[in-house]
């Protein structure tokens, strides 16, 4: 009965233990935007983070722009061009795992060729950059599978991978005040796990933190992307017209970090409103690390195949999305350029060099959906359209087929 009555006692100290440490987490909320364009900071370095979609870019990011990105946190997502340009493979091989997708192995290559024709940076700047992966025993929607081949990638090519696979969590990013319950996989998709998975990531990536804020003193920086945008607008790449920024009080005067949120489909602001600048716990960890958050913000466009506002991971808006030349890549990092003092803005156009192998004239007739599953056409709505050209070639099926034939590097034409 002794032992019993100590238990409890015990176990009511625990108890009130918990309480307090959950009492400790303290939501500072985020302030209204101002209106104002991006300044420059002195920035000694500069990081990447998403979830899901958002994850697929920060890979794609810190993959093509290695020698920007020095390290990248990443919530549920799959390797560098897992999709090979094809919704269906997106779908059906790296979320679900219906079909076959290309092994780690072979996206490690395909990453060396594409900087070996300088459409990515050099795959030597990888090795010792940290890498912070997370992914949720009940996440259905991208398979653990899929999560592993990116840690596999990532330690292929020497980055310095810590990767939590044992949380209970859904498909999600991770956040002590995160208003989803751990298992759900719901909006506004940010679910409390206990712990701080945002601390586990930022002392990854930076080495070590200072416990975060209790109330903010920066500013909320509310921007027009259309400037950062090649061509100049936001929407024909399925952007939203603005982007917003985090800057604490303190980077106005003195050298800061800069990361770049990049949120999942259906989490822009244009859907759920401030909620993931909200309820990230990035914020809070920013002022108090002196760390600048850029929030770039995609938006739906059913025109463009993106009725759900995810980052471009599939091709939906451009065959070079998962090169320096992307068009959203080529936004986000003309972001990081505008508040980064003495950044590099990286090329608007396609680089002059020619691909290592010249495409072919020659005309590819097959069903239209062996075109999409090859990468030369991709679908929206039940119809097949060309890559680049964006020509319509039907039905998507195994029934109806189409001739094309590819006039420029993923500018697929009919014969």
């Amino acid at each position: 009965m002794r032992l019993r009555i100590r238990q409890g006692i015990w176990a009511a100290i625990a108890a009130v233990a918990l309480a307090t440490t959950s009492l400790s987490i303290v939501h500072a909320a985020v302030p209204p935007p101002t209106r104002a364009p991006l300044a420059k900071y002195d920035v000694s370095g500069t990081y990447v983070s998403g979830v899901s979609a958002g994850g697929f870019m920060a890979n794609q990011l810190h993959v093509a722009y290695s020698s920007v990105f020095q390290g990248a946190g990443i919530f549920s997502a799959g390797a560098y061009d897992c999709a090979q340009n094809s919704l269906s493979t997106a779908l059906n091989a790296c979320m679900a795992t219906y079909l076959p997708r290309k092994t780690p192995a072979q996206l490690e290559q395909l990453t060396r060729d594409r900087a070996a024709a300088g459409t990515v940076d050099p795959v030597e700047n990888l090795p010792g950059d940290p890498v912070w992966l997370y992914h949720g025993t009940s996440d259905t929607t991208v398979a653990e599978a899929v999560n592993d081949d990116l840690a596999t990638y990532y330690r292929d090519l020497g980055a310095d991978v810590v990767y939590d696979s044992d949380s209970p969590a859904g498909h999600a990013w991770i956040s002590p005040i995160g208003p989803g319950s751990c298992s759900v996989t719901q909006s506004p998709w940010i679910n409390d796990c206990g712990g701080d998975a945002v601390k586990d990531m930022l002392t990854h990536l930076y080495g070590a933190v200072q416990p975060a804020a209790s109330s903010l003193t920066g500013r909320l920086i509310q921007f027009d992307q259309n400037a950062y945008v090649p061509g100049g607008d936001a929407t024909a790449i399925s952007m939203g017209d603005e982007g917003f920024a985090y800057v604490p009080q303190s980077c106005e005067q003195s050298t800061c970090k800069l990361m770049v949120a990049l949120h999942g489909c259906y989490q822009y602001y244009g859907n759920i409103g401030n909620t993931f600048m909200d309820k990230a716990y990035l914020n809070e960890y920013a002022d108090t690390n002196a760390t600048i958050v850029l929030y770039p913000q995609a938006t739906a466009s059913a025109a463009k195949g993106n009725p759900r506002g995810c980052w471009d991971w599939w091709g939906y808006q451009s065959a070079q999305y998962p090169l320096k030349t992307g068009p959203q890549m080529t936004a986000v990092v003309n972001m990081v350029a505008a508040l980064s003092d003495g950044a590099t803005t990286p090329p608007t156009t396609p680089p002059t060099t020619p691909p290592t192998t010249p495409p072919t004239t020659e005309c590819v007739t097959a069903s239209n959906y062996a075109h999409t599953t090859a990468g030369r056409a991709h679908h929206s709505m039940g119809y097949t359209y060309a890559n680049g050209s964006d020509q319509n070639l039907g039905l998507w099926n195994l029934f109806t087929n189409s001739t094309i034939k590819e006039t420029n590097p993923g500018y697929w034409v009919k014969c």
